[in-house]
């Protein structure tokens, strides 16, 4: 099946659409992308279509694709660049497809030169330069503010610009001082809120993991900004607002639009 999958996205012509009945499943299934409006659904499709022509899927671990999986991956990751375009995602093309959580050698130095080497199990992973790694089984838990795609895209993102540190390229208008000090702010605030209930983190509003570095809350905000963005909104209105310039799109217009019943095609309202 992803032979015939695979060999049919190199080979078609680049206007060939998604299939229909492919296209709806998946948008069905999310609810962040089912409250897109249909202009912003369509050229969704166009970019996932375009993104699924340029990069090269593989499973492992014998994980077996298929046309829905590939194509949600590629709807979700997408997302993100609505606004940007598919150049934001330049210098890549291998995506990596687990069945479950997979394990990446680690190794640190500690203070006095020592080298220590661990394993460590991770759902998702985005490699300057090189492929980007997911795990299947946690891309379905999409919907409900846990995305390991959009949060594996940003990092994509984020290194645009150098290391994952939080600041990816900025658009004209949005000055690096300013960005650093909304983020860092919200990051401090955040890593100070996970110390206070360590015991039980299932009192935040946004995963813990978020607390372990800028470019980790860059990421994981990444994921409540599409995902859950009225609580962003609500938590960190200032980072909501950068996210908003950055990612050119008003996520929290479209859930309340979507809530209302009505719709809008606008990106900024």
């Amino acid at each position: 099946m992803i032979d015939k999958l695979l060999a049919w996205w190199r080979n078609r012509p680049l206007t060939a659409p998604i299939p229909d009945g492919v296209w709806q499943r998946v948008v069905g299934s999310l609810p962040f992308l089912a409250a897109l409006s249909a202009e912003e659904q369509a050229r969704l499709r166009r970019l996932a279509r375009e993104f699924l022509s340029k990069k090269e899927f593989t499973p492992v671990g014998g994980v077996v694709l298929n046309d829905e999986m590939c194509v949600s991956i590629a709807a979700q990751g997408c997302l993100p660049i609505l606004e940007l375009g598919l150049d934001y995602y330049r210098g890549w093309v291998g995506m990596i497809v687990y069945p479950d959580e997979f394990v990446i050698p680690r190794s640190i130095e500690d203070e006095f030169g020592v080298v220590h080497e661990y394993d460590e199990r991770a759902s998702g992973e985005a490699w300057s330069g090189g492929p980007l790694l997911i795990s299947w089984r946690d891309a379905q838990m999409a919907g409900s503010g846990y995305n390991v795609v959009i949060h594996e895209f940003a990092h994509k993102l984020d290194m645009l610009s150098g290391e994952a540190d939080g600041v990816p390229p900025l658009p004209a208008g949005l000055p690096r001082a300013e960005w650093e000090g909304v983020l860092l702010a919200a990051y401090e605030d955040f890593a100070a809120r996970v110390e206070a209930v360590r015991d039980n983190v299932a009192e935040l509003p946004f995963d813990a993991y978020a607390a372990e570095n800028r470019g980790e809350f860059f990421a994981v905000m990444s994921e409540a900004f599409f995902e859950t963005p009225l609580v962003l909104r609500a938590e960190y209105p200032a980072l909501y607002a950068q996210l908003t310039a950055f990612y050119r799109q008003n996520p929290a217009a479209r859930s309340a639009a979507s809530a209302s019943g009505t719709a809008s095609d606008c990106a900024y309202n």
